[in-house]
């Protein structure tokens, strides 16, 4: 997971873009969070969502260095909205995903928009390779799905907890509510509970009113 990390320019150099507007939205990017190059792909995600029925509430931030935490994770439908999403708002992000997403012809691709394999095989110190990106870089964004798996779970794995607790660094929850059509960026909060179940459940209850993908043919 390092290399791949390692070759990822900075993001201290992507150039921060003000909104032609003078109505900026409440979902834009604060200048501290770190962002993508040109205006192209944010058209298209914006385009996307918009076609698609889906808004955005809440927002980032604003700053240099925080976990994202995205649920629930349902369908494979929540990639491309996800994708969609870090155009439309130009998030310079990694994710990490299954090794296996990141073979031809796709792999370019994945890594190309942030993705970063992980061989759920050998996971090894995947915590701390990952916190030792937060305290080396000035600016460091990663999205994680706490619940690992499309499948329903009763836990969430708790990763995200202990990378965001050692590195120091805020946890922002987005909810990708599809019984609303709604990306709901916040609350963002803090790892400071005395231990990791408990800091989990306050985090999770966050997420109880938002509504994963149902097919049409079992709602």
């Amino acid at each position: 997971m390092s290399s791949d990390l390692a070759r990822v320019p900075s993001p201290d150099a992507a150039r921060q873009h003000t909104p032609p507007h003078h109505d900026v939205p409440t979902w834009q990017l604060g200048p501290r969070v770190p962002q993508t190059r040109g205006t192209l792909l944010r058209h298209i995600g914006l385009w996307l969502l918009t076609r698609a029925g889906w808004r955005f509430e809440g927002a980032m931030p604003n700053e240099p260095k925080f976990v994202v935490i995205v649920a629930h994770h349902t369908s494979n439908w929540d990639f491309p909205i996800g994708l969609a999403v870090k155009w439309a708002l130009g998030l310079n992000v990694r994710w990490l995903g299954k090794a296996s997403l990141f073979r031809w012809p796709l792999g370019w691709f994945m890594r190309a928009n942030g993705g970063v394999p992980v061989d759920r095989a050998n996971r090894g110190n995947l915590v701390e390779q990952t916190t030792h990106e937060f305290t080396t870089r000035d600016q460091f964004v990663l999205v994680l799905a706490p619940e690992g798996t499309r499948a329903r779970v009763t836990e969430w794995r708790s990763g995200f907890w202990h990378v965001a607790k050692a590195a120091n660094v805020p946890i922002c929850c987005v909810g990708m509510d599809w019984g609303r059509r709604v990306i709901r960026m916040g609350p963002t909060v803090q790892a400071n509970d005395a231990d990791a179940a408990t800091g989990i459940a306050r985090i999770r209850a966050y997420f109880n009113d938002v509504r994963g993908y149902i097919p049409s043919n079992q709602t």
